[in-house]
């Protein structure tokens, strides 16, 4: 396996995450082994409790395990200096939370607009680049809105979008569809396909929508903290 670790875009090995101590600890990864190839749409499944959210914010620099080996291209995040791994987190990686995490005070426009303007890009690029991906998906009229007048639809669009502007190498999306009907999931995935994986950079979904199953190149499956399943996706 080590022969391998250059050529993905990340290689975890043995990696666990112990939350609490003694009697109530809850072990939520245990020893997980998991690649990820550049160009490669990966999809976590499994049920509540398994691990799943724990993964992917260990793959994201969001966490940090407590043994094992995580790689991010090549890099260990987990050696990183705390400002050393902001930067390279907001050059590389994209994330996409559950609950959105919009800024409240700020339009849909100006929230997508936030990872250019971390990364240096000039203000007037930046809200112009997020227009236009908003534009694409779906969401044209709603530039000026704050997430409180969007819909729960439109708010996970509006942090999809928000995830990609700055073409991360890596996206990793806890439930992106979670919250979209099924014609919009399907265009967020095309999307997602199109912008990402043609560019050959990789994504990881934490999905409990089996509508977007047949998106993944891969599938892998936890229970218990640990990998059950690691299957091509049935097209």
């Amino acid at each position: 396996m080590e022969s391998n670790i250059q050529s993905h875009a990340i290689f975890c090995q043995g990696l666990t995450k112990t939350y609490g101590e003694g009697p109530t600890a809850v072990h939520a990864l245990r020893g997980v082994d998991l690649e990820l190839k550049e160009g490669e749409l990966l999809m976590i499944v499994g049920p509540s409790g398994s691990g799943k959210t724990t993964l992917i914010s260990v793959i994201a620099g969001i966490l940090n395990q407590d043994e094992g080996k995580c790689l991010v291209f090549g890099n260990d995040l987990k050696e990183m200096s705390d400002r050393d791994r902001t930067v390279y987190r907001g050059q590389t990686i994209g994330f996409v939370f559950q609950a959105f995490n919009l800024i409240p005070m700020l339009t849909a426009q100006e929230n997508v607009a936030v990872p250019l303007l971390l990364n240096g890009v000039e203000q007037k690029e930046a809200v112009d680049r997020a227009g236009e991906i908003l534009d694409r998906y779906g969401l044209g009229d709603m530039l000026g809105r704050s997430p409180a007048d969007l819909s729960g639809g439109q708010q996970q669009r509006v942090a999809i979008a928000r995830s990609c502007i700055h073409e991360p190498n890596l996206i990793v999306c806890d439930e992106p569809t979670s919250s979209l009907d099924h014609e919009t999931g399907t265009l967020v995935m095309e999307l997602f396909r199109q912008e990402v994986l043609e560019k050959n950079r990789a994504l990881a979904i934490v999905t409990h929508d089996a509508r977007i199953f047949p998106f993944a190149d891969r599938i892998v499956k936890l229970d218990d903290g640990r990998i059950i399943e690691n299957s091509s996706s049935p097209q």
